[in-house]
Order: C-alpha cells, then structure tokens, then sequence
C-alpha cells in the first residue's frame, strides 16, 4: 500500500486497515484478531453489543491504546506516524472532551491555534454544525445535543480526510438526527472516510454504506449494506396465498407463504407479481418490498454474546464501551 506525506491525498490516503487487530487486559480479551477496511467517500457503520470491543478498537486506531498485535493504520500509516495528524483524522469518542468554564468558540480556537489553522475556520464550523448562537456559552452547560455538535466541529477543526466518530447521534432529536444524517452523506460524496459506532439499528440503516459488526471482539459480519440485506422479494397480501404461489411457481418465482397467510415471493419485481395474480383472477390487497432488516440481521448474529452481562466480563481496570476517553483533545491532533 502506497503512503503520503504531507496534506493527504490519493486513494489510499483514507483508507482504513484494520489487520490481526488483537488487545488483551491479563486474561480478558477485548480485541480477538480483528481485520476489516473502511473506504474513502463511504459511510462504515460499526456495531456491536456493549463490551463488544468497539471502543478498544477505536482506541487503538487512533494511538490511545496500544495493540497486543495486529495493526491499525489510516492511509497505510498508524496514527502516530501520520505527518499532519489534525488534517488526516478527526476524531470524536466523547460528547465530554472539553473544559466546561470554555465556550464552544474557545474550545475550537485552542484546537485551531495548535494546528496552525486561522479562526475563521471555528466560525465556518459553528454556522456548519448549528450551534453560531450558543459559541460564546460556556460549553458546561451545553444540551448533550449540543455537545455532540461541537464534538463533530471539533473533528473537523483540519478538514480531515477521515472520520471517526462514537455514537454522534445521542442526544439530538429527530430533527437533529436527520441534519446529521444529510451532513454525513455529504461528508463521504467529498470523498472522505467516515466510519462511525453507533446503537441506533434504523438510523444506521438510513445512512450507512457499509457495516462491520464485531460480537467478543472478533468479527461476525461484514460487507455493503445491500448484500447484507439479503436477496430482494415481495411480500404479498391475497385472498388464497397458496394459489399465488403455485401461479408464481409456473412463472419461475420461488415463494413461501407465512404463518399469517400472507406470501412472500423469491423476486424484487413486484410488476412481476401484480401480474401473475391478474392472470390468475387473485386479488391482492397489499404488495411491498421485502428484505432482511438490519435490526434482525444484528440480532441473529449477536444475540447472547454479551460478555459484560454475565460470565466472561471485562476485569477491573480493563476499559469497557462509555468510558472517558482521556486526552482526547490530543487525539484530535
């Protein structure tokens, strides 16, 4: 893999590589040999149980842990060798990582100055992220709506190539939530690499590109969203679910009826569908895509893995999902 130096640039100045990735507290293991990539201009959800390991592994991507074994790099580089940090990655693990006598302003101008970078780039931030009138408040009293907002311009103080972010949408409402959402897709369509953790099953859903989900620190599944879901087909409401299946079945389409008589057909065509119940005089009284949901692919891969809650939880000492991150602020550089 070909490295930068300098302002990052190229194909591969965003990528993520997360390879053998391994991280053991004695005899807990938080990390177990985890190896997956995040491209540059797309949205990576990354998701798992509490305990699952998802902090660590942020953690260790960005130097503040370091790895038993495996590597974690960012352009073919591990954070701390990266020559410009500020304008490479940006970072937001905690809604918490400032001093709360500062205003949200101040707090952007100390990450600023220490990049070299003008103040007019905190102003640009403030009007992007939506919180202009509350700069000059002190940053303690902030919503956690609010402190979100200003975990996410803090991360773009360099306008960096990648993201990396840790639940971004707690606390904000919905409308929040969906800004969010938009600014984020713009973010990747610029190029950049975004990988974001998040508990949120439908926002990811909404917004994502791709998902990596990791149960006891090991990966369970990987890949785009729209090959996780599954092959499309057609949920089917009619008078006689078997007589549709048997027209369908002459049309070539493979179909299953449910227990509550209604039918789902092996296709996406729903024209196909309408079809063929025409021809065969059934009437249909509902008609709707089906696909697996990510909620229930999350759930059938992930289901009784929580270590944290029973037999196997993490010692005293070892880092688990939530806790402070500390200098954080120097992570962001």
């Amino acid at each position: 893999m070909t490295t930068t130096t300098g302002r990052p640039g190229g194909a591969d100045s965003g990528r993520i590589e997360i390879t053998g990735l391994t991280k053991t507290f004695g005899q807990f293991v938080a990390v177990d040999g985890l190896t997956f990539g995040v491209e540059p201009g797309r949205i990576t959800g990354f998701l798992g149980p509490n305990g699952a390991g998802k902090t660590t592994t942020l953690r260790m991507l960005l130097g503040l842990v370091r790895p038993t074994s495996g590597t974690a790099t960012i352009g073919g580089r591990p954070y701390a060798d990266l020559p410009r940090p500020l304008e490479s990655v940006g970072a937001a693990l905690e809604a918490t990582n400032f001093h709360p006598g500062r205003s949200g302003r101040d707090h952007l101008r100390v990450l600023a100055a220490a990049g070299g970078i003008p103040d007019r780039r905190v102003d640009e931030l403030l009007e992007l992220t939506g919180i202009p009138a509350a700069a000059r408040k002190r940053a303690g009293g902030y919503s956690m709506g609010m402190r979100q907002r200003l975990g996410l311009a803090a991360a773009l103080v360099g306008d960096p190539q990648v993201l990396v972010l840790d639940e971004p949408a707690n606390g904000l409402d919905p409308e929040g939530i969906r800004w969010l959402r938009g600014f984020l897709k713009h973010l990747a369509s610029e190029g950049k690499t975004i990988l974001v953790s998040s508990h949120l099953l439908q926002e990811v859903a909404q917004t994502v590109d791709d998902v990596v989900i990791i149960a006891n620190g090991r990966l369970v599944q990987a890949g785009p969203m729209e090959e996780l879901e599954g092959t499309p087909g057609s949920l089917v409401q009619t008078s006689d679910a078997a007589a549709l299946a048997g027209a369908l079945r002459v049309a070539d389409v493979t179909s299953s009826v449910q227990e509550d008589g209604s039918l789902v057909a092996d296709t996406g065509d729903m024209r196909l569908v309408g079809d063929v119940a025409l021809r065969a005089g059934l009437p249909i009284y509902g008609l709707r895509p089906q696909r697996a949901d990510l909620e229930t692919l999350y759930f059938s891969l992930t289901e009784g893995t929580n270590r944290n809650l029973g037999d196997g939880a993490a010692p005293v000492g070892a880092p688990t999902e939530g806790d402070a991150v500390t200098g954080q602020e120097g992570a962001n550089l």
